[in-house]
């Protein structure tokens, strides 16, 4: 784990109120996986915001790239970085997605925002796993496919592909893939996170989920983003410890 200065080279806006923030850090990009995270200081005032957790969208060379939204004051200061501005990083933090195994078919399912980290899982898995990408959203501004491959879209209220949630997609493609074997890979909202739990569970799919949570420290010393174990009776994990990648029947979502 660094704290390490990284000047900004770009912030792009790739769908309403959606950023991707692209900065220079070989220390970082030599090391971060698939599914980590990045604790971002977003000001130096005396009375610093906390710092915001980013995943790391995807690497490329010496250059990560962070999506996110704007959700308050931390997210529109990082939206309007002057380029070359510095930006103090904390990372690589939590634990990345476990892309090894002998699954053929990768199938990753992510909803609004939960689609971060997955242009880094589809360069890593891409001409090594056959992909497909079931990407939702409540509308088509909310529909991420930035660098995904094989997208079949659903938005809640129709304007994008797929009328409905994108479980309920997944379920009406069954036939793509259920003859393969193939590993999930999730993000998203927690509503979304119980339904794929059900899904893999009654289909007995391999399903590994990056969970969302407040944070603090980002490292385990708060103690502020508990998960509670299936594994482990009347225990608790950490989000940005023991996760954000958790295999989806070893938590309670």
């Amino acid at each position: 784990m660094f704290i390490i200065n990284s000047p900004v080279e770009e912030i792009i806006e790739i769908n309403p109120q959606i950023y991707l923030l692209k900065v220079f850090s070989p220390e970082l990009a030599s090391i971060i996986k698939p599914g980590q995270f990045l604790n971002v200081r977003v000001t130096e005032r005396i009375y610093p915001l906390l710092r915001r957790p980013l995943s790391v969208c995807d690497v490329e060379g010496d250059h990560l790239f962070l999506m996110f939204n704007i959700m308050g004051e931390g997210t529109s200061i990082l939206a309007h970085k002057p380029i070359g501005t510095d930006l103090d990083i904390l990372g690589p933090l939590g634990n990345g997605f476990n892309l090894e195994g002998s699954y053929d078919t990768a199938i990753i399912v992510a909803g609004g925002l939960g689609a971060a980290p997955f242009p880094f899982v589809t360069r890593k898995l891409n001409n090594k796993k056959r992909i497909l990408s079931f990407i939702g959203g409540r509308t088509k501004d909310d529909v991420i496919t930035y660098n995904l491959k094989n997208v079949i879209e659903a938005s809640d209220d129709g304007s994008r592909g797929f009328k409905g949630n994108v479980v309920q997609l997944l379920e009406d493609n069954l036939d793509k893939f259920k003859s393969q074997q193939i590993k999930i890979f999730g993000c998203g909202p927690t509503a979304m996170l119980r339904s794929l739990k059900d899904f893999s569970i009654k289909h007995n799919f391999d399903c590994e989920v990056s969970t969302e949570c407040a944070m603090a420290c980002g490292f385990g010393i708060c103690q502020g983003c508990p998960i509670e174990s299936t594994t482990m009776k009347d225990q608790y994990l950490l989000v940005c410890k023991d996760g954000p990648i958790f295999n989806i029947n070893d938590v309670v979502i």
